[in-house]
């Protein structure tokens, strides 16, 4: 069962992935590796936990603030600390903008 889980999961971030790399500039589309990627995803996951963004309370309809350049720039500083390499908070805005967007589409299929 924890393999399905774990298959699941990497699927969905392939889709995520794709989502993402169709939406970035031009010279942004091949840039950055499947590995990356993942990473950035993972780092970006990582932050909604530790920001307590997942436990928040939207307003009166529901939205939750959040601030596209502190996760680009925190995933940029995460990935210098990691030694995956150094990134351009500017670049990476594009990336979480993206992986929000897919959220938010997913959230739209499933009303």
């Amino acid at each position: 069962m924890q393999n399905d889980e774990f298959n699941k999961e990497d699927i969905d971030d392939e889709k995520t992935i794709e989502y993402i790399r169709q939406r970035l500039p031009q010279d942004l589309k091949e840039k950055f590796s499947d590995d990356e990627f993942y990473y950035f995803l993972d780092t970006i996951y990582d932050y909604y936990d530790k920001s307590g963004i997942f436990e928040s309370q939207g307003d009166a309809d529901g939205c939750i603030e959040i601030d596209i350049d502190a996760i680009a720039k925190y995933v940029a500083k995460e990935a210098k600390k990691d030694n995956i390499g150094e990134y351009d908070p500017e670049e990476l805005f594009f990336i979480v903008e993206g992986e929000l967007a897919y959220c938010g589409a997913i959230d739209e299929d499933e009303e």
